[in-house]
């Protein structure tokens, strides 16, 4: 059967779009994030070979344009091209022009997939880095994309894709169109250092010797409210096939760093020739010194500690280092507010085991053996298992640590798993409300704790106090199912804030409820709140309860507010908040102790760092 003349029309046309010829590489890669020629064949494109790599070698425009907003450079995808290539060959090829990624939550890669007619034009060729801030731009430092709206945590989240609304790069502005701006080009970082320990790829996050906002004192960049720093990007796996060293920690200087901008695995990358070397290591957690928060042993002067143990159990490896940190550089605090406590039987699962006296006992007895005090502890086991989040069978959750010979229970009654606490008024007048279960849980059959730990209350006499205090000691649920801040969503997904929204209303209004029966009383609020003080969930546990946040309180600088560190921000999931008596008192005090963020990845006892503060808690 003949093929109609219409068909054959259309066929044409069709072959003629999808074939262009001599086209520059600036003009493949557009001023967009997607290629304007993505799908189509490409041929005579002309390029110096600017690195090869194991599956693909890297070319740049022998005619660059004067855009800024276009990259010269390239990746030629296909693991056979660059045997019989050489550095600086220029060269010239036929190739189908791809947008590739290996997760739909990634940005696409522009490349030229499947080359063929490959012939070179001249070889020995100069091959020259672009150095970073002096033959480009320096990156921008304070926003992403302009489809975050300013505020990258901004709520609702991902309600763009990069991909589809393909905005015209501005890399002046914004962080992304930056380094979009420069894939594939071969680029070199002068004086680069560590914001982050490595993870165990070696993968390492620097900035280098442009404006960085955020500086901490150990040369870190901490995130603050609207700036997440963009300007940092992560030296990648090298091109000869040599490994990053782990052993790097946040402050470390590294060598100059020369190679490749690609976007994998979900990131902008530096893929660099060889093998990153540090030239002037910083001390680490060495540098870390104990709190100078001091404990007078009665109510004029309480220290209150808080602490992320990571999935502690009574078989832990790392618990007589919990134990160390608590004595050493917290100085073994009156009381401790602790999250991620395992059950006595750790990971194990469906063994019905949910209590954590085991474990806490045993951390006890570890921190006593390093000279510490003899804590007693407080917890409310979970009722049914795995029901609380975390590690299967491990059952976390939060629990406190207290020095009997200073800190006792007001008015103890063991709540259970599934009881839910009440502020109790006091029956006489200007008598302190009471809690009807102490220690108790906060309304534990609440959705909003749904495969999430419960918050802990307490109630509590300091030695010669005439008023108690209280705890509410929480760990809210994780930022799993985020996605990445180099990511297509945009704004990127905040995992679980949703969540945390609903977990931030319930337990502040539990607080206003002390706050209503007594307003002068003294209420701290610490742990795990997997959430910057800047975002949603936050601000809404501010208005409600009242509280402050101790930081604020106690004028921490912005960029020393940190007790984690992920990706290239150090940042504040743990917080301390207290009432508004703790906060207009001059005596109280705060410190957050870097014994982890500051360490190599293999010294580090926790991936959170511990915090201390100084209250009067007489009442």
């Amino acid at each position: 059967m003949k093929a109609s003349p219409t068909a054959l029309g259309i066929f044409a046309i069709v072959s003629l779009q999808s074939l262009v010829s001599a086209l520059t590489i600036a003009e493949i890669n557009g001023n967009k994030y997607i290629s304007p020629y993505s799908g189509q064949t490409v041929t005579n494109v002309t390029g110096l070979l600017i690195a090869k790599g194991p599956n693909g070698v890297w070319i740049r425009s022998t005619t660059p344009d004067k855009d800024i907003a276009t990259s010269e450079a390239i990746y030629v995808f296909d693991r056979n091209v660059g045997a019989n290539l050489a550095v600086g060959d220029v060269i010239s090829l036929d190739a189908k022009v791809l947008e590739y990624r290996s997760n739909n939550a990634y940005l696409y890669l522009t490349e030229l997939s499947t080359p063929n007619n490959v012939q070179v034009l001249s070889s020995g060729n100069t091959v020259k880095a672009l150095v970073i801030g002096k033959d480009t731009i320096d990156p921008p430092n304070v926003q992403y994309s302009s489809l975050d709206g300013g505020d990258i945590y901004s709520v609702p989240n991902g309600v763009a894709n990069i991909s589809e609304v393909n905005p015209v790069l501005e890399p002046r502005k914004f962080g992304l169109d930056f380094w979009e701006s420069l894939s594939g080009e071969l680029v070199t970082l002068r004086k680069p250092s560590v914001v982050k320990q490595p993870n165990n790829y070696g993968d390492t996050w620097v900035v280098g010797d442009w404006k960085a906002t955020g500086k901490n004192k150990q040369g870190g960049i901490t995130m603050t409210d609207k700036d997440s720093n963009p300007e940092a990007i992560v030296i990648g796996s090298p091109l000869d096939g040599t490994k990053n060293p782990n052993t790097s920690k946040m402050g470390d200087e590294l060598e100059e760093v020369t190679g490749v901008v690609q976007h994998a695995f979900g990131f902008y990358s530096i893929l660099p020739l060889t093998a990153v070397k540090v030239k002037k290591p910083s001390k680490g957690a060495a540098a870390q010194k104990p709190t100078n928060l001091k404990s007078k042993g009665q109510c004029k002067a309480i220290t209150v500690g808080s602490y992320n143990v990571e999935n502690l159990s009574p078989s832990s490896a790392h618990l007589p280092l919990i134990a160390g940190h608590v004595v050493t550089y917290l100085k073994s605090p009156d009381f401790l507010f602790l999250q991620e406590v395992q059950d006595n039987s750790g990971p194990t699962n469906n063994d019905g085991i949910t209590s954590a006296n085991l474990t806490l006992s045993a951390l006890a007895a570890s921190i006593k053996a390093v000279g510490g005090p003899t804590y007693e502890f407080a917890e409310v086991a979970p009722s049914t298992p795995n029901l609380d989040g975390g590690q299967p069978g491990g059952n976390i959750r939060p629990a406190y640590l207290y020095n009997p010979a200073i800190i006792s229970l007001y008015k103890p009654n063991q709540g259970q798993g599934d009881d839910a606490t009440s502020v109790v008024k006091g029956s006489e007048k200007n008598a302190s409300p009471s809690l009807s279960f102490n220690p108790g849980r906060i309304e534990p059959a609440n959705p909003a704790w749904t495969a999430s730990r419960k918050p802990v209350v307490g109630a509590w006499l300091a030695k010669g106090a005439t008023k108690p205090f209280y705890t509410v000691n929480v760990h809210f649920g994780s930022k799993g199912g985020g996605s990445s801040l180099h990511g297509d969503r945009r704004p990127p997904i905040n995992g679980g804030v949703a969540d945390r929204l609903s977990q931030a209303n319930v337990t502040a209004t539990f607080i206003s409820q002390i706050l209503n029966a007594d307003p002068k009383a003294a209420v701290i609020s610490a742990g795990d709140f997997n959430e910057f003080s800047f975002v949603q969930p936050m601000k809404t546990f501010s208005q409600i309860s009242k509280m402050k946040d101790l930081d604020e309180v106690a004028n921490i600088k912005p960029t020393e507010r940190y007790t984690y560190a992920f990706d290239m921000n150090a940042q504040a999931l743990d917080h301390m908040f207290v009432s508004p008596s703790l906060a207009s008192s001059s005596k109280s005090d705060f410190e957050h102790i870097h014994v982890n963020t500051w360490g190599s990845y293999s010294e580090m006892v926790s991936d959170h760092d511990p915090s201390v503060a100084l209250f009067d808690l007489c009442g």
